[in-house]
């Protein structure tokens, strides 16, 4: 793990994929260090081996077939999706009293986090956009709607963790083992499946210029 582009947040990138579980232990230690300095926060990019997690939302008939990936709950909100290598996993660590200016609003910080992913996909060539009964970043292709990012988090003592998975290049068979997010009839996509293909480092410098023009 290295320590990059230190400006208003302090940006974390690990290079290996980090077990689910781990991670978990990792954002605690972080949201710790977040509440004793007294600090903006840190943003930690990331991928994960192959894992399906359920949200506090999440339906057990969900899960279709979940095979040899292992299903994980955790503390976020949200119902059920799947993370894999070839996904950015973005977990901003942030004090919304800080970034809010003592005025914390969750849903404020939402739309602040759809906009990032928003902003960056439009650098790129796709257009992005919120559905507001469907949470994260959907795409349209011809008339078919499909996922392109999801968005949840969770918030204790106005510090944030969890956050977004953007699909840049994953296996997308491996979202047929559930029903993503809870959302029948709805299909997932990627930038590589949408034709992009920007790297994960070039994109995150993307993510990281919109995180700050953003949020601060």
């Amino acid at each position: 793990m290295h320590k990059t582009n230190k400006a208003y947040f302090e940006f974390i990138d690990s290079e290996a994929p980090v077990a689910y579980t781990d991670a978990l232990k990792q954002m605690d230690i972080m949201h710790s260090e977040v509440l004793k300095k007294d600090i903006l926060g840190t943003v930690w990019f990331l991928e994960h081996n192959d894992v399906y997690t359920k949200g506090s939302s999440a339906n057990d008939d969900d899960i279709i077939d979940a095979g040899s990936i292992p299903v994980i709950e955790t503390g976020r909100g949200g119902k059920i999706t799947y993370h894999g290598v070839g996904q950015r996993i973005i977990y901003p660590i942030i004090n919304l009293k800080k970034l809010h200016k003592n005025a914390p609003d969750i849903r404020l910080y939402v739309k602040q986090l759809e906009e990032v992913v928003i902003k960056s996909l439009a650098e790129v060539g796709i257009d992005g956009y919120i559905v507001p009964e469907r949470v994260g970043v959907w795409v349209k292709i011809g008339d078919t709607e499909c996922k392109i990012a999801a968005i949840g988090i969770r918030v204790k003592k106005w510090v944030t963790y969890h956050g977004i998975a953007i699909n840049i290049s994953p296996d997308l068979s491996k979202f047929s083992g559930i029903v993503p997010c809870g959302l029948h009839g709805f299909g997932v996509c990627s930038l590589r499946s949408l034709g992009c293909t920007i790297s994960m480092y070039d994109f995150d410098q993307i993510l990281q210029k919109n995180f700050k023009n953003i949020l601060i």
